[in-house]
């Protein structure tokens, strides 16, 4: 049962969807369309002597007038770290529609990076001050939202900050994702300490085997009473033990058994 949990807690990263204007047929029709996430790691500078409100402030004056009002980014998300093997991490999560909007967005950025700090002098004394919060090493990724196995919409009902859990996995190129999705329906998907799920997979990167599940959850207690409240759902679920073993035996297949997390919080004043 310890490896059913494992497998069941999963793994966020951020999957919007936004579908055509069509009749109420055709959207029953009409299949959801993957969109693309990229996934910046920064690190703090350590040697800075700028305070963390500074940076938040320096971020939300970013945000505001930048990520706010570019119409291309369907989504964003600062995370900073909670529990993760590198203290310094600050995960930006950015969403967009099509592969071709991420370039088409950091033009339109550029331009409303001119129209915040129209006087040269004082864009360059901000981004002086913003750059200097960062050290000079970070890593990009981008990755594919994966809609064949369902997601859970984030809602932010309170405004509070969020943990998100992350989890890294390897496909192993077998198996049957049908099983990912049935999992889901029946366990991720009634699973109240889960607040919102979001699948994703390699597009870009180091690792053509990527595979993304970003878990939301209103605290860590939750994410751990989450874990008996899954327990009970597989046993609810798959009564009898042979039944269990067989489905979980295939929905394996799909991975390499390896895997990798992160627990992180999101700022929800800079969340779109």
């Amino acid at each position: 049962m310890k490896k059913r949990k494992t497998l069941a807690i999963g793994i966020i990263t951020l999957m919007i969807l936004i579908g055509a204007k069509v009749s109420a047929q055709e959207k029953e029709q009409e299949k959801e369309k993957p969109v693309f996430i990229t996934v910046t790691t920064l690190h703090r500078n350590l040697d800075s002597k700028l305070k963390a409100k500074d940076w938040k402030a320096a971020e939300q004056e970013y945000f505001d007038k930048v990520t706010s009002k570019n119409d291309l980014i369907i989504g964003s998300e600062l995370m900073t770290h909670y529990y993760t093997d590198d203290n310094t991490e600050i995960v930006l999560v950015t969403v967009y529609r099509t592969w071709e909007d991420i370039e088409k967005a950091n033009a339109l950025s550029d331009d409303l990076v001119k129209k915040g700090w129209p006087d040269e002098k004082a864009r360059k004394a901000f981004f002086e001050k913003y750059d200097a919060f960062y050290g000079p090493v970070h890593s990009d990724e981008i990755y594919q939202s994966v809609t064949s196995i369902g997601r859970k919409e984030y809602k932010d009902e309170t405004k509070k900050p969020m943990i998100v859990y992350l989890r890294k996995s390897q496909l192993s190129m077998k198996g049957d994702s049908k099983k990912a999705k049935e999992f889901n329906d029946k366990i991720t998907f009634k699973d109240p300490y889960i607040k919102a799920y979001y699948p994703l997979r390699h597009s870009w990167g180091s690792n053509s085997t990527d595979f993304l599940e970003a878990f939301y959850y209103d605290s860590l207690a939750d994410m751990e009473k989450s874990n008996d409240k899954i327990d009970e759902l597989i046993k609810s679920t798959w009564p009898n033990e042979k039944d269990a073993d067989a489905f979980f035996d295939e929905l394996e297949k799909s991975f390499t058994g390896k895997h990798s997390d992160y627990i992180y919080r999101n700022i929800p004043s800079l969340s779109k």
